[in-house]
């Protein structure tokens, strides 16, 4: 590995030598034996046009910033803070948590006070390592690497002519019948694979679907025939998010006469059931499993351990047990 050296004042007159001679950062960078990105950085630092660099600027610039001294991160410097941090973390606490809860026992302390934001960068500043791993593991969503939630998402085509989950029937928020439903994928890595999740409102009983590819003819497929295998009496919406493979919506009416219901973009806690459903699916199959190795036998085993364990809002029973009972009474 090459030992990275800082530019000198003689590689910037070189640099502003040959910005004169209008030559490329690459060609500068094979001139001068360095990165072409080392290049661009030093120009883009210290000229605003392209030929206003100056060498000397760009060196006093360079010598400045090495002798500046470096902020310390507060929980670096704050023994107590950090305690308090790092044991309510172990408590599986949420860094948002932790950070509100601080301004209530501590209102006029500022030491004792920190962002949640500022332990985050806390907690994703370490290098790789067991130490970096034993940290970010304290964490809900055990994310390796800090998500920017600011980042643009992806645009998609809207999903066309849908009816909104205002218009749901009163009976579907109630749960007083059954037979409504809420659809979901789980994705696997790089959302190269999937499987879909269907889960009945009132009872709570699960279907894991196992889908050959992710387009939405394939899953509105996959969802209709699965339906199929249910009594019709218990066959009457189904609630889904803004998700592309549901763009053939009215197709799947036509042949399966299930209304389908569209939630509101980015906004999963109108699907309560169905979000709660995938973190328990989640057990069987954590993040980075490539489903498109997950054989239906073990979908229907992973199926039925969920449907025959007891639930608290079921008062103790379980899903086949309150959807068995339903299905004989439903008229």
């Amino acid at each position: 590995m090459i030992k990275y050296k800082r530019l000198k004042l003689v590689d910037r007159e070189e640099i502003s030598r040959y910005l004169i001679l209008d030559y490329s950062y690459r060609q500068i960078a094979l001139c001068l034996g360095r990165s072409s990105c080392t290049i661009a950085r030093e120009i883009k630092r210290n000229q605003v046009v392209r030929l206003n660099y100056r060498a000397v600027l760009g060196q006093k610039r360079a010598q400045r910033l090495i002798h500046k001294p470096h902020r310390q991160r507060k929980l670096d410097v704050n023994g107590p803070l950090r305690d308090f941090v790092l044991e309510h973390l172990h408590l599986r606490w949420s860094p948002q948590q932790i950070a509100k809860r601080l301004k209530i026992l501590y209102p006029d302390d500022m030491h004792m006070n920190v962002s949640h934001e500022t332990i985050y960068a806390y907690l994703y500043v370490h290098p790789r390592g067991y130490l970096k791993r034993r940290m970010t593991r304290q964490l809900r969503r055990k994310h390796k690497n800090r998500r920017i939630r600011s980042k643009e998402r992806q645009k998609t085509s809207p999903i066309q002519d849908y009816i909104s989950i205002d218009d749901r029937p009163p009976e579907v928020q109630s749960r007083t019948i059954a037979g409504h439903w809420e659809g979901d994928l789980i994705m696997g890595p790089l959302n190269k694979s999937a499987i879909g999740t269907l889960v009945e409102r009132k009872t709570r009983l699960t279907l894991l679907v196992k889908l050959k590819k992710k387009d939405t003819a394939s899953v509105c497929e996959a969802f209709a025939k699965m339906f199929s295998t249910l009594p019709d009496k218990i066959k009457r919406s189904l609630t889904y998010d803004q998700g592309q493979e549901m763009a053939d919506h009215k197709i799947f009416t036509e042949q399966t006469k299930i209304q389908v219901y569209f939630a509101h973009p980015h906004s999963p806690w109108e699907r309560g059931t169905s979000e709660n459903t995938n973190m328990l699916v989640r057990d069987f199959f954590p993040k980075g499993t490539d489903f498109s190795k997950i054989s239906g036998t073990k979908l229907k085993e992973v199926q039925d351990m969920l449907n025959d364990r007891p639930r608290k809002v079921l008062n103790w029973y379980t899903p086949l047990e309150v959807f068995t009972k339903v299905v004989a009474l439903e008229p």
